[in-house]
């Protein structure tokens, strides 16, 4: 199965072309996408890693792409033109949450992971996961401000995941066990991706959704209506 994988959730994102079955998997390119400018590299990146692999957009078996937590106009993006492309080329769409990749990544199977992400304004995102051996099973995933994490995190049990350096400081702080762990992109998201689509874990391209978590800004700073 030959796949496209898009992340656009953060600073940094890529696109990673891969091919693989249920037992092999192969990344043919990755591609790095610089951030704030992703509706202008999104397409021409993808039909590039294409051409250089020799391959036709036809070709393309399914598609897989982050849909959140993180930038609301990233996120937005990516999944807008997965959509699009899974509709006009008939093919088959995974969504992968950033906390649920940190977690199936970094994770130890048949333990609770708790993933924590930068989120900006003195915030983390937060996901908690079962993790098993080929996919993580979310118990829940929120919002909150660091300092109220960090008060509660010597109660958490299993490991505290993080890419996120000052993150992992104030939760060490705490005595807490956390990992420092390296970032995901879409090489991974592509790996977990291929495995949701091989056994029909997919999304319909026509009402998938962005995971934002919590609500944009528009939304936080709006008038109230009268």
């Amino acid at each position: 199965m030959l796949i496209v994988a898009v992340d656009t959730s953060g600073r940094q994102g890529s696109i990673a072309l891969c091919r693989g079955d249920g037992e092999n998997f192969e990344v043919l390119q990755l591609t790095s996408l610089e951030g704030g400018t992703y509706s202008a590299q999104l397409m021409p990146r993808i039909a590039e890693a294409l051409q250089q692999n020799n391959l036709d957009k036809t070709k393309v078996d399914g598609f897989v792409v982050v849909s959140g937590p993180g930038s609301f106009t990233g996120l937005r993006v990516g999944l807008a033109t997965v959509k699009g492309l899974c509709e006009v080329l008939c093919k088959s769409l995974a969504t992968v949450s950033m906390l649920e990749a940190i977690a199936l990544a970094h994770g130890r199977p048949g333990e609770t992971a708790t993933v924590v992400l930068d989120a900006g304004r003195g915030e983390v995102y937060i996901g908690e996961y079962e993790v098993l051996v080929d996919r993580a099973s979310v118990v829940r995933e929120y919002i909150a401000k660091l300092d109220a994490f960090v008060a509660e995190a010597v109660d958490i049990k299993g490991d505290v995941l993080t890419p996120g350096a000052k993150v992992a400081e104030a939760v060490q702080a705490t005595n807490t066990h956390v990992r420092l762990v390296a970032a995901i992109h879409a090489d991974e998201i592509g790996r977990i991706g291929l495995r949701k689509l091989l056994s029909g874990d997919t999304a319909e391209p026509a009402t998938v959704d962005v995971n934002y978590i919590r609500r944009s800004d528009a939304e936080l700073f709006s008038a109230p209506k009268r």
